[in-house]
């Protein structure tokens, strides 16, 4: 297992949370959203998930992932 933290702008609330860990738990990933520090602590298998298919999950709800 792979764990990587990503900047994510753009997230604010309970909800940003749940569509955020809700994106990564469909693709096999888990993820633990800190709304203060604006970022993704993100555990998931390489063998299984691309980090860019994780970057894409994320933006597809909305926020902006910083590289």
């Amino acid at each position: 297992m792979t764990t990587t933290t990503l900047k994510v702008q753009g997230m604010s609330c309970g909800h940003c949370v749940n569509s955020v860990e809700g994106a990564l738990t469909k693709l096999g990933a888990a993820g633990n959203v800190d709304l203060k520090s604006g970022s993704v602590t993100i555990e998931f298998d390489e063998s299984k998930v691309t980090i860019d298919a994780i970057k894409e999950a994320i933006e597809d709800q909305g926020y902006e992932v910083e590289n």
